[in-house]
């Protein structure tokens, strides 16, 4: 049996763990078409939590319903990619133009170039009506999935939810999912046009809860015949934190410790894969989370690491000898880059599982 764990970016895992339920709202919708609410739908949450691995399971679902999904990551020209990827479905529906080859896409999107002349042009929206049209008669329909939105053109984004906005409101069978770290989700909603996605259904995604990811494990390695204790599966759940990323890196370390050790697992193996996890961890998604913070952003981090939980703007303050404005400014600027969050009034957490110890063993803030 191969390894099931996948600690690969957007790779699907073998078990969405503690998931259960969270899409039926949009698989409901899928169901009975147009306006449905769950087909409008926002994943947030942390970095690693399982935003990206969620909207594969609503692709999926989407496709066995028999719908067309177009998927995204929201870099530059997104929305045209949309639109071309649009166009190929139509031709391949036969209702394109015999002969038209794709040229260029504009700057912002919004429109797709051929070698037609002019007038036979095809704007982006129109081309969504096409399409939705001529599958809402074969009783199917379309689904944008759009990845990372905290990356995007703002003008692209409103743009899209324009035209979804269009679209819903002609009664045409389209769905919209979107995933991205909370603050640039909450940005977005509050922005002009796309006003109207507040009323999109709203996953949050948290945590697993530790026993969960026991229950996973132990299932997982036994049917596989890999020996391990339940004293040391344990250990290997708490190690997760419950988050999605290291439930991945740590099971798949698991299993190559299992395959060099006669697929038995000790306290020494079990050791080891989770050092080696947390490695990994450090470098794929701490690292690269902190590679855009400044100096003061990391003092502001280090800071907060002092404490061993939430810790209040005010103690933040007097350890970087600050005033409450340039705290407050910080605060707001580390909660955007999805690396810290509020849980309680006046107070702040990080994050990402593993970034207060990675912050302590690596350059500490020095204490006055």
């Amino acid at each position: 049996m191969m390894n099931p764990f996948r600690p690969t970016a957007g790779a699907t895992p073998p078990e969405l763990i503690g998931r259960e339920g969270t899409l039926d709202e949009f698989e409901y919708g899928l169901q009975i078409g147009s306006g449905a609410p769950g087909l409008l739908t926002i994943i947030t949450g942390a970095r690693g939590i399982g935003k990206t691995a969620l909207l594969s399971a609503a692709q999926d679902k989407a496709v066995q319903q028999g719908w067309i999904v177009v998927s995204e990551t929201a870099t530059p020209g997104f929305i045209g990619r949309i639109g071309e990827t649009m166009r190929l479905h139509l031709e391949e529906l036969g209702k394109g133009p015999a002969g038209r080859r794709i040229t260029a896409v504009g700057v912002a999107g919004f429109t797709v170039t051929t070698q037609l002349p002019p007038e036979r042009q095809v704007d982006w929206r129109r081309l969504g009506n096409q399409l939705l049209s001529l599958l809402a008669e074969k009783k199917t329909g379309l689904l944008f999935t759009v990845d990372e939105i905290h990356s995007a053109d703002r003008t692209e984004l409103s743009q899209l939810a324009a035209d979804v906005q269009h679209f819903i409101r002609d009664g045409l069978p389209i769905g919209l999912v979107f995933a991205g770290l909370p603050a640039a989700v909450s940005d977005l909603l509050n922005e002009g046009v796309a006003t109207f996605l507040r009323r999109a259904e709203r996953i949050d995604l948290h945590a697993a809860i530790i026993s969960d990811v026991e229950r996973s494990y132990a299932s997982t390695f036994r049917e596989a015949g890999i020996s391990i204790s339940d004293d040391l599966i344990q250990h290997a759940a708490k190690a997760t934190g419950g988050y999605p990323f290291l439930i991945q890196l740590i099971g798949y370390q698991l299993w190559r410790q299992a395959e060099i050790n006669n697929m038995a697992l000790k306290e020494k193996n079990v050791l080891q894969a989770i050092d080696a996890a947390t490695r990994r961890h450090e470098t794929t998604v701490i690292e690269a989370a902190l590679s855009t913070a400044s100096d003061k952003d990391k003092d502001f981090l280090r800071a907060m690491a002092e404490d061993d939980g939430p810790v209040t703007a005010g103690d933040i303050g007097k350890r970087l000898n600050a005033r409450s404005n340039v705290v407050a400014n910080y605060r707001a600027r580390l909660i955007a880059a999805g690396l810290i969050e509020a849980p309680a009034y006046g107070k702040v957490d990080f994050t990402i599982p593993g970034l207060r110890e990675y912050l302590r063993k690596t350059n500490p803030r020095e204490r006055h």
